[in-house]
């Protein structure tokens, strides 16, 4: 069984991330999608190891002693990371994970793992994405503004990503994507071993 590879995907707030990944994960089956863990408690409805695994600060910190996650950061008083186990599991199972991190995540994560597949999603301007934080209804107009720096900063790193995706439309996104992941598993090395049976 060939091993499955990791693919971030990094990109600004607004931008359509979780739509696109819903989407391109009901097209992909053999595709496992990164649940961070965090020191955070549950919101009403989360599921522990569903929307994330939930730990305590003591746990999470010997986790970091031991190296045991790809990627962690501190954010408002709460921990995140990434998992090595559960990404090395379900590549070892044959299936190709996505991390869905921004971009100070992606840089701990290639340092770790080189190989890493870096994806980073754009909006098609900058106009739209206003209108689409603006529109979600969720932030004030001094957040939006924020984010939109945010947005800047991050994008200043684009040129260092493998691809760059432009969602103008989830299904252009998705099926760019969906390419992305096609030929990544067509490189000669990993095609010659499947064919020298090593």
């Amino acid at each position: 069984m060939k091993r499955g590879k990791t693919f971030i995907v990094s990109g600004p707030s607004g931008v359509g991330k979780s739509t696109v990944l819903n989407a391109l994960l009901e097209r992909r089956s053999n595709v496992y999608f990164s649940v961070s863990a965090t020191t955070r408690d549950p919101r009403p409805g989360e599921e522990d190891g569903v929307h994330y695994h939930f730990l305590d600060v003591d746990t999470f910190r010997s986790w970091i002693v031991n190296d045991e996650f790809l990627e962690y950061a501190e954010y408002v008083g709460n921990f995140y990371g990434t998992p090595k186990k559960y990404v090395d599991a379900a590549m070892n199972g044959g299936k190709d994970v996505i991390l869905d991190i921004e971009v100070q995540g992606a840089i701990q994560v290639t340092s770790k793992r080189p190989d890493t597949v870096r994806i980073f999603i754009a909006p098609p301007s900058w106009a739209e994405l206003e209108r689409r934080l603006t529109e979600r209804g969720t932030d004030s107009q001094e957040k939006i503004q924020k984010r939109l720096l945010r947005a800047k900063v991050e994008f200043q790193t684009a040129h260092t990503y493998d691809y760059f995706v432009i969602n103008d439309t989830v299904e252009n996104a998705v099926r760019e994507l969906d390419a992305i992941m096609t030929a990544e598993h067509c490189k000669p090395r990993e095609r010659m071993e499947i064919i020298s049976g090593r």
